[in-house]
């Protein structure tokens, strides 16, 4: 019974209840989601008979978003109308584990330890993760209530950690990415001036890209990074990322933004650049991203950014998703052909050449030799000048050897020779 003495209710002498506790049946399990059967006992020790008119269970599942005067305990009445708060229900399940027989108001247990089995199914509809932050929370207990006649009811409550799984291998997050890379959301370019007055040292560039948007919680991020420091500063760049709250109530908006894990780079002397091949940035334990609540949201961001001295920090700032399902590269079509993308994306700063180049000469491809073989020794005749005069065949294997003309509607050699000359009758 180890798992009953943190969540155990204890009940005065004249309650005549000596403890009252709720364990969940797999006291090991971490976490529910949607779909997912929750178990366990209520547990019930009495040192006389007890009295009762019912025992129930309730589970409860809400998101709660709030401030203003009245969330201080101190809050007036006058003051309480000013407050904000916004709530959506996710989970509201009853059961009766115990209650008298029809025509009867009382059950009566006798003295000693008593076990009431409870089992229910999570909503299906999928159910957001648990969250508790400075201006709202995402809940959700398992509560056991003991209804007693003279008395007031007494109850345990046990908290339920739930979790929406999200998946870094959906294509939202891998190949959806890869076409968005051109219009930067993982693949960003600034630059900055870094001027005094009237005296420009000259710009800072900072380029920064990530293999994906979707990681989960210890995972390392691979940053590739180019900073070129043209100015007379001595910079430092860093990487960071950062949890941003959003709360949502009565129409207004509260935000707070935090970091959560950081990592320094080296000093960039004036004139120098630095490359940052991989450089890793661990994901520390964090809530997983909550994207699907409608008054509350977690986003992250990978930011890359340069310290300036006297000047605004540069910085660029890479969407991230936090995930529960971590990336296996060849689970997909879609992840198998994000995986064909390596680490190195240099391929993003090619561009096509204005011009097409040109085939190989076939003169090049064919050796003299091999020429040879194929012209059929039929000797020139004395009389003849020029090429005008050469066996027929001969034309035509010499042919097979010359590059394909242009396509073209006007002959962009013209000849003197006759078109009603038999050339495709021989051909």
């Amino acid at each position: 019974m180890g798992g009953e003495a943190g969540c155990a209710a204890a009940v005065g002498a004249e309650g005549r209840v000596k403890s009252l506790g709720l364990v969940f049946e797999d006291e090991r399990k971490g976490c529910y989601s949607s779909g997912e059967t929750v178990a366990g006992h209520v547990l019930l020790e009495a040192s006389e008979p007890v009295a009762l008119r019912a025992l129930r269970l309730e589970a409860q599942g809400r998101a709660t978003a709030a401030w203003g005067p009245s969330t201080c305990p101190r809050a007036s009445a006058s003051t309480a109308a000013l407050a904000v708060f916004s709530e959506v229900e996710y989970l509201n399940v009853r059961l009766s584990l115990r209650e008298p027989p029809a025509g009867e108001g009382i059950i009566l247990l006798q003295p000693g330890k008593h076990e009431f089995p409870f089992r229910f199914q999570l909503p299906s509809e999928p159910l957001v993760t648990s969250f508790t932050g400075k201006y709202g929370s995402i809940q959700y207990c398992v509560r056991a209530v003991l209804e007693r006649p003279k008395v007031p009811d007494q109850s345990v409550k046990r908290e339920l950690q739930v979790v929406s799984h999200v998946d870094v291998n959906t294509p939202a997050l891998l190949v959806v990415l890869l076409f968005e890379i051109f219009k930067t959301p993982v693949l960003k370019t600034q630059e900055k001036m870094v001027g005094c007055w009237f005296f420009t040292s000259g710009p800072v560039s900072l380029s920064a890209k990530i293999e994906r948007k979707g990681y989960c919680n210890g995972e390392a991020i691979p940053i590739y990074a180019e900073i070129e420091n043209c100015s007379s500063r001595l910079i430092v760049p860093k990487a960071a990322i950062f949890q941003t709250q959003t709360y949502l109530a009565s129409g207004k908006t509260k935000t707070i933004r935090h970091m959560v894990a950081n990592v320094r780079g080296n000093h960039i002397a004036s004139g120098s650049t630095d490359t940052w091949n991989g450089k890793t940035l661990k994901i520390p334990p964090v809530t997983p991203s909550i994207l699907d609540c409608c008054i509350i949201r977690v986003d992250y961001s990978l930011a890359v950014y340069i310290h300036i001295p006297g000047a605004k920090k540069l910085m660029l700032e890479l969407p991230l998703v936090i995930g529960t399902i971590p990336y296996n590269g060849f689970g997909s079509r879609n992840s198998s052909i994000a995986s064909q993308f390596s680490m190195d994306m240099s391929w993003l700063t090619l561009t096509l050449p204005e011009q097409p180049e040109a085939p190989p000469n076939y003169a090049d491809v064919v050796s003299e030799e091999e020429f040879s073989r194929h012209i059929p020794p039929y000797p020139q005749p004395p009389n003849c000048e020029g090429e005008v005069c050469c066996p027929v065949f001969a034309c035509i294997q010499e042919f097979r050897f010359q590059p394909p003309p242009l396509y073209s509607e006007v002959d962009p050699h013209p000849s003197d020779v006759e078109e009603s000359q038999p050339v495709s009758f021989i051909l």
